[in-house]
């Protein structure tokens, strides 16, 4: 078969892109129509967790999966696939009558953005080589910049009337992507993989448990009950936590899955998941362990800054999208940057760049937030932030996938993408869990500094943490619990400048991991194709 065009290629990489920027867009007006759900629905704070985390978890969960599925169905094959599946599923999540509902979609919103992730990432990777493959992920990147740039606004926009649109935009958007990959993509090979369904299950069991352990675990108790828990008809009451025990049962999964893949991969009669043979490549094995740090911190603090943005600093959810553009325009505009910087500095360079901005921006966050904070301070550090998201996110891929086999692509893909994908999701959960802990601890202080009866304090606090905020307006407006409000709104600024120096601390380790990444070849340079 000959050889695509070059036009066809950009093309193609466009029609890639905007797949992916489906998920960014989806992701951020979400994270700003948060509230409104929680209003709406009647949801509480760890419902909330789950309609983020939920997405969040089974996207890592099954990533390693779908980079399996790309190598023997085909990379297009699957990107199709998964975006025809994220379209169905945002009409469930847009019809939502319950927090439970609008979980269920979440989750199978998941397996679709799993299904799409992995596969942009081979089919970018595959196509292009040399300086234009830096080029490449600069476009990549800067396409993702673009829909983090609409996503807040839209999101705002669309829950000013019903955050139901929120999700019907994914249907009009997920068949014009339809449309161009079909026509401008050729079909991809196929390698004959086979799918180890053990290990499948294995890694969905572990990273689900997982996930549910840190949501759950101010919720129900670390080492012992705290309160009964109901789930499909199950009852847990007394003795030790469900989360201690979640946290044990992934750990024994997780191992298992581990020692399953090393066996595997050893052998002839298997095929892995992750094949650990690839972790023999420096540039792979090093860059995944940076990737997995640099997810913790980079995502977290976007999923509870519109809390604060809209039940501290009183923002519309029109507001709150208006606020967080600083951040995604930053991410556009170093996205953009770093395809004419792709000569200049190698791909390490650019993501070692993008970190530095990225603490300062989170940094400069923790440090300026008060509860009546201006927007210009804030602004200015979600720019440096977006900024250092744009140029780590254009080129940490570059970094982790140059020097892998062409045949691996996929399943390469997919642990690349599982690594940024895991750490976000862990990141998220932890950071969140971080944030309502702070709230739920520093409310309780400041009102019994006041003198305030524990029971009567004990009931506020419980109240304001489950609603995640949402109380606050209405506390408000009372003369006899304004006093509530004003404590609230003081803790939920402790818990965001707790939160963004946790993360900035956790990218400065990120930072530090890249020091053991082999420098790259120069950018004009074939890759090795061993």
């Amino acid at each position: 078969m000959n050889a695509p065009s070059p036009a066809r290629r950009w093309l193609g990489l466009i029609a890639v892109s905007l797949g992916v920027a489906l998920l960014v867009a989806d992701t951020t007006i979400v994270n700003v129509i948060v509230p409104s759900l929680i209003t709406d629905l009647g949801i509480t704070s760890a419902q909330a967790q789950w309609i983020q985390e939920s997405y969040a978890i089974v996207i890592a969960a099954l990533l390693l999966l779908t980079g399996r599925f790309a190598d023997l169905f085909g990379a297009r094959r699957v990107f199709l696939a998964g975006v025809a599946v994220f379209g169905a599923t945002s009409v469930l999540a847009g019809l939502a009558p319950s927090g439970d509902v609008l979980i269920l979609a979440r989750l199978l919103q998941g397996v679709g953005a799993a299904m799409i992730l992995p596969t942009s990432l081979a089919l970018v990777n595959a196509t292009f080589t040399g300086r234009e493959r830096g080029q490449a992920f600069a476009v990549w990147g800067s396409t993702i910049g673009a829909a983090a740039a609409i996503g807040p606004l839209l999101g705002g926009a669309l829950a000013e009337v019903s955050w139901r649109w929120a999700f019907g935009i994914n249907i009009p958007l997920g068949v014009l992507i339809l449309a161009v990959v079909t026509a401008f993509l050729a079909p991809s090979p196929r390698t004959g993989a086979r799918i180890d369904v053990a290990g499948a299950v294995l890694s969905v069991f572990g990273f689900g448990l997982l996930a549910f352990a840190l949501i759950e675990g101010r919720t129900y108790g670390w080492l012992v009950s705290t309160q009964p828990m109901n789930i499909a008809g199950l009852s847990w009451d007394g003795g030790p936590s469900p989360v201690l025990v979640a946290l044990l049962v992934a750990a024994v999964a997780l191992i298992a899955f581990i020692r399953r893949q090393a066996t595997l991969s050893r052998g002839d009669t298997g095929a892995p998941l992750i094949d650990v043979r690839l972790f023999s490549v420096a540039s792979f094995r090093n860059g995944n362990i940076a990737t997995l740090i640099i997810g913790l911190g980079e995502f977290g603090i976007v999923a509870v800054l519109p809390l604060w943005l809209q039940f501290t600093l009183e923002y519309s959810a029109l507001q709150a999208g208006l606020a967080l553009v600083p951040l995604a325009a930053g991410s556009f505009l170093a996205s953009g940057a770093s395809f004419g910087m792709a000569a200049k500095l190698t791909p390490l360079g650019l993501v070692r760049l993008g970190l530095v901005l990225e603490i300062t921006g989170l940094a400069g966050l923790a440090l300026i937030a008060t509860t009546d904070g201006s927007w210009w301070p804030i602004a200015l550090a979600l720019l440096l932030y977006g900024a250092g998201v744009g140029f780590a996110t254009a080129q940490v891929t570059n970094v982790v996938l140059a020097d892998v086999p062409g045949r691996s692509a996929g399943q390469a893909s997919g642990i690349q993408s599982a690594a940024r994908q895991l750490g976000s999701a862990l990141g998220i959960a932890v950071l969140t869990t971080l944030f309502f802990s702070v709230l739920d601890t520093k409310l309780s202080q400041i009102l019994a500094a006041t003198g305030m009866p524990t029971t009567q304090s004990g009931r506020f606090t419980d109240t304001v943490t489950d609603s995640a905020g949402a109380v606050i307006t209405s506390l408000a407006a009372d003369p006899q619990t304004a006093v509530v409000a004003d404590a609230a709104r003081v803790a939920m600024t402790e818990g965001i400048t707790f939160a963004g120096y946790l993360a900035a601390g956790l990218l400065l380790l990120g930072l530090i991991a890249t020091v053991s990444i082999p420098a790259a070849a120069p950018s004009s340079a074939e890759p090795a194709r061993p």
